[in-house]
């Protein structure tokens, strides 16, 4: 099992629908994204990342073994918040468990680290998504707060957490 972060190519559109047409997986999402999320779909978000400003948007796939089992980003923020970014990510139910978000994540906040001037990274989770919490703490990053009745997800209010890992 080997975890790896590479660039997005227009052949890993159906490995990405199948890993994002799963509502598990959107209900832990922000909003936007389709369902059923379709191959056509994936095909834009992947034109969408190459096209992307390369000092602002780092979306990589997530693969083991050259199998696309995730999606990784982090995102510059902007005005006095120019060296900032967030990180989203999300692991394709079957390999869930086995350690690749924490992999990912160390993998992506190093990158960012090393070759940008960005000295915060955060996520906000929902608060329930525990797997997403975990990931973030063995990944080094640090517990915030709460942000109570944050989001609407689903029609349900929800809470979230932030948490961030700075560079030192």
């Amino acid at each position: 099992m080997k975890t790896t972060l590479r660039k997005w190519a227009e052949e890993d559109a159906n490995q990405l629908a199948a890993a994002l047409n799963n509502k598990k997986i959107l209900d832990n999402l922000r909003d936007g994204l389709p369902f059923p999320y379709t191959v056509e779909d994936a095909k834009e978000y992947i034109k969408a990342m190459q096209d992307s400003q390369a000092d602002n948007t780092f979306a990589y796939a997530i693969t083991d073994e050259g199998r696309v089992i995730g999606s990784i980003g982090v995102f510059r923020k902007d005005n006095i918040h120019f060296r900032t970014a967030e990180l989203g990510y999300y692991i394709a139910e079957p390999d869930w468990g086995q350690g690749h978000g924490t992999r990912a994540v160390k993998q992506i906040c190093e990158l960012v680290f090393e070759t940008t001037d960005i000295i915060r990274i955060f996520a906000e989770p929902f608060a329930r998504n525990l797997g997403s919490c975990r990931i973030l703490e063995k990944a080094g990053f640090q517990l915030e707060g709460l942000l109570r009745k944050n989001a609407i997800k689903n029609g349900q209010t929800e809470d979230m957490k932030l948490y961030a890992l700075v560079r030192e």
